[in-house]
């Protein structure tokens, strides 16, 4: 897949509003305003200052298409870790998603990275969905959600996540 018209780089901490813009409409207001704090939540500031290197924007014609927001673990030195990852609804299903978990995956390896974690909310299908077409395995888990197995109160009361592994 070829994304010629695309220019991918790391972000800046100017790039964090831009990001914060998208995330209600690119989630069509997925789980209402409780889900547009949380997502804001999950995107403080500090992702695009501390964690660039390892984390890309993805924009045609100046116009943010896509982000994917990971860091290589410092606890566990041979797994990273991808935190947020959106397109926009006019991109997705074009493979996107994928080339930026490509380059996630790229980069992973350049640091000696075999593993790759993430995470999605229980009632994220979509994600879900997307990341067991990317060759994700769901790790087990001891509760299920519509199907799903999920980590109960993962992040905290109430808030259970799915939780993916994949080797690269």
């Amino acid at each position: 897949m070829e994304f010629r018209d695309l220019a991918v780089r790391h972000p800046v901490a100017d790039d964090h509003p831009s990001v914060l813009r998208v995330l209600d409409r690119w989630w069509g207001g997925f789980e209402g305003s409780t889900g547009s704090v949380q997502r804001a939540l999950l995107l403080p500031r500090l992702f695009f200052q501390h964690f660039a290197d390892s984390s890309f924007i993805a924009e045609r014609d100046g116009e943010l298409v896509g982000f994917l927001v990971g860091f290589l673990s410092q606890s566990r030195h041979d797994e990273s870790y991808v935190h947020f990852v959106g397109v926009s609804p006019e991109e997705q299903r074009g493979g996107l998603g994928r080339y930026l978990y490509g380059l996630f995956f790229d980069y992973s390896r350049g640091h000696g990275r075999s593993v790759v974690r993430a995470i999605t909310s229980a009632a994220n299908s979509g994600s879900y969905e997307f990341h067991t077409r990317m060759g994700f395995d769901v790790e087990p888990s001891p509760a299920e959600f519509e199907g799903r197995p999920v980590q109960p109160d993962y992040d905290g009361p109430g808030l259970d996540r799915v939780s993916f592994v994949r080797r690269i």
